[in-house]
């Protein structure tokens, strides 16, 4: 395919978002705290593009009319928490709509919760004898 003007607006308009998004966009850089805890932001990243354009015959050269446009959004989602070699995200996004989204969406917590009270009540060797 020969190198048209339409082709040299695509390129630059591509060169351009791949220079604003790259992988520390979605996954950001970790942050250390003096604590030991890393945060490490996340986001997600959504964006679109389009351009056209036409050669117009004139007298004496040709001539070129075309365009591009691009859009780039980005919403933070949350943040990943890693302290004492467990991960936990904390969501920025508002609560579900349904009930099962909701459920489903606190399930971990949840597991979480009874994990430890299993190991608070945990029986000791004395409660385990039997009399």
């Amino acid at each position: 395919m020969e190198n048209s003007n339409i082709s040299s607006l695509m390129e630059v308009t591509l060169t351009k978002i791949k220079e604003m998004v790259n992988v520390d966009t979605v996954v950001g850089t970790p942050i250390e705290t003096v604590d030991g805890i890393t945060i490490i932001p996340v986001s997600k990243v959504s964006y679109g593009f389009g351009g056209g354009g036409s050669d117009f015959p004139v007298k004496e050269k040709s001539g070129f009319g075309g365009g591009n446009a691009a859009g780039i959004k980005i919403d933070p989602l949350g943040f990943l928490i890693v302290k004492d070699g467990s991960v936990r995200m904390i969501n920025m996004t508002p609560p579900a709509a349904n009930t099962v989204d909701r459920v489903i969406e606190k399930l971990p917590d949840v597991i979480d919760m009874i994990e430890d009270l299993i190991k608070k009540h945990k029986p000791s060797a004395e409660d385990k004898a039997v009399f």
